[in-house]
């Protein structure tokens, strides 16, 4: 039972200085809900003056930093430059080409792949009507004529799907 009264008069103790200690703050910073006093003479004391904030320097980045970066540069050029294939020439495919034709090898012939261009006319309608429906929509069109074509480009889309699709 001794401990039990020793712990709270401890406990008490250490509250009383928490109140003294906010009892003290509060005398040294006065209330912000309520007006600040004045002395009589009118002058009171003038409010402590923080120090400015540390200024924060910018810096720039390394001229090191930049040549490096530039030499990284350089090198990966060369590297893609260097490992690209040698016939740079030719324009690659375009996306979704179809058809390929291969040559058979004869002793003295290397064998040579050749991509034929071949788009269903269905795709050709459907870019059309999309561009159609893209130009009403950029002029505001918002009538009969923008539904006939959004519905067009629609059928035109799917059979596109269907005919491009293996």
């Amino acid at each position: 039972m001794a401990t039990d009264r020793d712990e709270q008069q401890r406990q008490q103790q250490e509250l009383e200085e928490i109140r003294r200690s906010f009892a003290e703050m509060g005398a040294r910073m006065g209330s912000l809900f309520e007006p600040a006093e004045t002395d009589e003479q009118g002058g009171g004391a003038p409010p402590p003056v923080l120090p400015p904030a540390p200024r924060v320097e910018r810096r720039r980045p390394s001229w090191r930093l930049l040549a490096a970066a530039v030499v990284l540069l350089l090198v990966g050029t060369a590297f893609g430059w260097a490992l690209s294939p040698g016939d740079s020439d030719s324009p690659p495919p375009p996306a979704g080409a179809t058809g390929t034709t291969t040559v058979q090898p004869t002793p003295t012939a290397k064998t040579v792949t050749k991509t034929v261009v071949s788009v269903p006319e269905q795709c050709v309608e459907t870019a059309e009507l999309g561009d159609e429906v893209i130009s009403r929509l950029n002029r505001n069109v918002r009538d009969e004529r923008l539904f006939l074509a959004l519905r067009d480009y629609t059928i035109a889309s799917q059979a596109c799907r269907r005919e491009a699709s293996p």
